[in-house]
C-alpha cells in the first residue's frame, strides 16, 4: 500500500520506503518531516556520473571493499537521506534493499543545487556528522566547480582540502583519487 504524499506528517522511515518510486522526485525524511525535491538538471547528474565514475576506478584500484551509488536511501538515526553520492562498505550493499544503514556508509557527497543549498551545505553535514560518516565531500558549481572535502572529527566536519576547478588535487581518503572539478560538469 503506498501513501499519499498529502497527508500531514509525521512521517516514518518505513512510510516514506513504502512511497511508489517516482523518478521526478527525491524523497527524504529530516526528523519527522518529508521534503521532496525534484529531479536534478542536467550539469548535476553529469557531475554525480563523472564523480561517481572517478570514485569507482579509485576503488577498484586501491582494490577497496567498497560500492559507489547514486542517489541510494541512507538510513540515519535521525532520518533518511538520499545524498547525491555514497561510497559504503560491500557488505553494507549485500543484500538488494532500498536502503542501507549509515553504519556502512564511509563518504558522501552532496552537489549543491540552486533550491538546496542551505540543506546541502548546512542541515545535511549536522545529520551525516551525528550519524558518524567519516567523510563528507560536497561539490559546489557556482561561480566555477569546487569540491570541499571534509572528514569528521570529534563529532563534526572539519575542512581538509578545497579543489578548485583547473588544479589536480590529490585527496588520499577515503581512497587515494586525483580530481579536478573542472571536468565534472562541463559538456
Amino acid at each position: 500500500m503506498s501513501i499519499g504524499t498529502n497527508r500531514p506528517g509525521p512521517w516514518t522511515i518505513g512510510e516514506v520506503l513504502a512511497l511508489p518510486e517516482d523518478r521526478s522526485t527525491r524523497y527524504e525524511l529530516l526528523g519527522a518531516s518529508l521534503v521532496m525535491t525534484p529531479a536534478r538538471c542536467i550539469r548535476h547528474q553529469r557531475a554525480s556520473f563523472r564523480l561517481a565514475t572517478a570514485l569507482h576506478a579509485a576503488a577498484h584500484a586501491a582494490h577497496a571493499p567498497v560500492e559507489v551509488l547514486e542517489a541510494v536511501n541512507v538510513i540515519l538515526p535521525s532520518g533518511l537521506v538520499v545524498p547525491d553520492l555514497v561510497v559504503a562498505d560491500a557488505g553494507a550493499t549485500a543484500e538488494d534493499g532500498v536502503s542501507i544503514d549509515a553504519e556502512g556508509v564511509q563518504l558522501v557527497v552532496e552537489l549543491v543545487s540552486p533550491g538546496n543549498r542551505t540543506v546541502d551545505r548546512k542541515f545535511k553535514p549536522m545529520l551525516y556528522a551525528e550519524a558518524a560518516i567519516p567523510h563528507f565531500w560536497r561539490l559546489e558549481f557556482d561561480p566555477a566547480p569546487m569540491l570541499i572535502i571534509h572528514e569528521l572529527e570529534s563529532g563534526r566536519y572539519v575542512e581538509r582540502t578545497t579543489a578548485l576547478a583547473g588544479a589536480v588535487t590529490h585527496v588520499d581518503t577515503p581512497m587515494p583519487l586525483d580530481i579536478d572539478p573542472a571536468g565534472l560538469s562541463r559538456q
